[in-house]
């Protein structure tokens, strides 16, 4: 299994040489750390998703001496490795364009919004495929266009609001129990991703 890891995180290594500079670029012009955080590890695990998403792919993983569960487990576990690489590069990229150590709490709220998208994107991706994710993606974006340009102008604003109220929690204790909670539904949806996956005709 950790060769399937070493596969992805292989195939996937100019995809992040590329997305460096513009990563780092991104720091540079002040944009939202968790904006960042969480639209480039989203990016960089569907990227990685969707190289074996073709059904020659899942035929040769699966002719490979690699149970079912194995390649989902694979999959999920990359999924975590992908999300540190980037936070990692963030942390050092800010630590040294911005002279700023990011907030632990900002961490936690990238690593957690990213496993809720995880939890829905892959059992809905090993059921139908990720390129309807895109679709979706589109829909939504256009749906946000128009709901900021004729219904709440002040949309943005809200949703940094809500955001700055969740970074305000000064009790450990909440950020310990929304951890375990994605850490129940990650689960969740890797034992579904599994039963979905072996049930797969290719």
């Amino acid at each position: 299994m950790l060769q399937l890891i070493r596969k992805d995180i292989i195939l996937q290594k100019y995809t992040l040489l590329v997305m460096l500079p513009i990563l780092l670029l991104y720091l540079t012009l002040n944009y939202s750390v968790v904006w960042i955080g969480i639209i480039f590890c989203i990016a960089i695990i569907m990227q990685s998703f969707s190289v074996d998403e073709k059904s020659t792919s899942h035929m040769l993983l699966n002719a490979l001496p690699y149970t079912r569960e194995e390649i989902v487990n694979s999959k999920y576990i990359g999924a975590g490795v992908f999300t540190f690489l980037i936070l990692l590069i963030i942390f050092l990229g800010n630590l040294i364009i911005n002279k700023e150590i990011i907030q632990w709490k900002q961490l936690f709220l990238i690593m957690s919004i990213v496993a809720l998208f995880v939890s829905f994107a892959f059992p809905f991706s090993y059921l139908f495929k990720s390129q309807y994710l895109l679709f979706g993606g589109i829909a939504l974006f256009v749906l946000y266009i128009v709901t900021v340009s004729k219904f709440i102008p002040d949309l943005n604003d809200r949703i940094r609001e809500v955001v700055g109220i969740v970074l305000s929690f000064e009790q450990s204790l909440v950020y310990v129990g929304g951890f375990v909670l994605v850490g129940l539904l990650y689960l969740f949806s890797w034992m579904i991703s599994i039963s979905i996956y072996k049930r797969k005709v290719f």
